[in-house]
């Protein structure tokens, strides 16, 4: 094709989205849901909680370095991380629930995706303006001072969210006043500076410049919710056939327009710049802001609300017909919805069942083989056994080791005459045990006899086991 004719692009260009302010009951909302949940993220790590005087007294704290994470009275330790697994399965069971009975509500009023977009999108309303005023200023060609001024004061204020955003993630991390003083003064891990500095410009950019695109093109739960969905789920929708034919004429009793006046509030507060009345899309995050801006638009011309609603599709009919539509709990409460109910509340028991049983000591044993066994002096038959001890108390405690099986078998403790072991608070500590059995008995002449070593705290008698082998000569 010649330079005279070139190609057309396959790609249109972004028009940025400027939505209009709303208010209404599903705005006030997620005005509670933005203010709660920035509340917890911000917060949290600054709520202190006393476990002791050898403890971190965060509430809220994912301690990397000695490979622990605390949440208020509970304490996970890495070798229990099913804890955290079972979390991530009751989330993604939550998250299938809700899309199945009221399509992604998560991302319309939960996702932090959205919560910080609602939060810039406020800011930047307070600095430029409603949408009117945002469009005049995006259209306008010429660059003065008061356009470099307010874009500069959006900018930067975005910038503080963003950095007030890195911060308050690196505080999950490590202690938070003490973290906060070594930010400020200049003597915090490198790592701390990087981690702020990427999630400030995540935040900036996601929340700021990209917007919409982030929920459109790089989120991938709106190509995969429609296995959640069907003909009962609760979606945002616009009732054509009360609607059509749309139009600005007066309503008269011999008119055939339809109660849409085409006033177009319902794109103009779309955060994500679509037409809802153009049916289901892939775009719409369910966050309702059209049903506040429809339903006070029907109010000012006295028409009934719910031109544009929450519906299920299997009501479309019964509708249509002048009949009143099902329950909304017959919606929300039928097979599926339950069953992913079932699953998320089995997981939660599960865990819960595993918190309350677990018990304060424990231990893990890993036999030496290298070499198998030692043959001593006297002719006995000695296994070695690394132990690593895990003290859950918030004080230290004495733990006493003994070994149960063959009655020829017996316990010692490295560089101990004794076979108790002080393990300090809330610790792990590795110690190494020998097990010898003497040159006649069964054991030293048997390949593999079972054998179980126990641990006992003195303290409060309880005991934790782990069942191991003992290598002899074999036959």
């Amino acid at each position: 094709m010649s330079d005279s004719n070139p190609a057309p692009s396959l790609y249109a260009a972004r028009e940025p989205i400027f939505p209009r302010r709303v208010s209404g009951t599903f705005r006030n909302l997620k005005w509670i849901i933005m203010a709660v949940t920035l509340g917890i993220y911000y917060l949290t790590p600054w709520i202190r909680w006393d476990r002791g005087p050898s403890l971190p007294d965060q509430a809220v704290l994912l301690d990397m370095a000695n490979r622990r994470f605390y949440f208020f009275w509970i304490e996970i330790w890495p070798h229990e991380f099913y804890f955290v697994a079972g979390l991530l399965i009751m989330a993604g069971l939550g998250l299938f629930l809700f899309t199945s009975a009221l399509g992604r509500v998560w991302c319309g009023y939960a996702c932090p995706q959205t919560v910080w977009t609602d939060l810039f999108i406020l800011v930047e309303r307070w600095i430029e303006g409603d949408r009117n005023a945002r469009l005049r200023l995006h259209r306008q060609k010429k660059l003065d001072l008061r356009k470099v001024r307010l874009r500069l004061t959006k900018w930067i204020a975005w910038l503080l969210i963003g950095l007030a955003t890195g911060g308050a993630w690196v505080f999950y991390f490590a202690d938070a006043p003490t973290l906060a003083r070594d930010l400020v003064t200049g003597n915090a891990h490198p790592i701390a500076y990087t981690t702020m500095l990427i999630l400030t410009g995540t935040t900036f950019f996601f929340g700021g410049i990209a917007r919409e695109q982030i929920c459109i093109y790089a989120c991938p739960w709106p190509r995969i919710q429609a296995a959640m969905m069907d003909e009962d789920t609760l979606v945002v929708g616009y009732r054509e056939w009360r609607g059509e034919p749309r139009g600005k004429g007066k309503r008269t009793a011999d008119s055939e327009l339809g109660d849409c006046i085409d006033c177009m509030a319902c794109v103009n507060v779309c955060p994500v710049g679509i037409d809802i009345r153009d049916g289901q899309q892939l775009e719409c995050i369910t966050c309702a802001l059209c049903i506040d801006a429809c339903d006070d638009m029907m109010a000012k011309i006295g028409k009934p609300r719910g031109l544009i609603d929450y519906m299920a599709l299997s009501d479309e009919a019964n509708e249509r017909a002048g009949k009143p539509p099902k329950d909304v709990w017959k919606h929300i409460l039928r097979p599926r919805t339950i069953m992913y109910t079932g699953m998320w509340a089995a997981v939660g028991f599960a865990l819960l069942f595993a918190l309350f049983i677990r018990s304060d000591i424990d231990l893990t044993v890993a036999p030496v083989r290298n070499p198998t066994f030692v043959t001593l002096s006297d002719g006995a038959i000695r296994n070695t056994y690394d132990v690593r001890l895990r003290n859950k108390h918030g004080e230290g405690r004495v733990f006493k080791l003994s070994a149960s099986g063959d009655p020829s078998m017996r316990l010692q403790i490295e560089g101990t005459l004794y076979d108790v072991v002080n393990v300090p608070a809330d610790t792990a500590q590795l110690t190494r045990v020998y097990i010898v059995a003497s040159k006649d008995a069964a054991p030293s002449n048997t390949a593999n006899t079972p054998v179980r070593i126990w641990v006992e705290d003195l303290t409060s008698g309880e005991r934790a086991y782990k069942d191991t082998t003992f290598n002899g000569r074999g036959n």
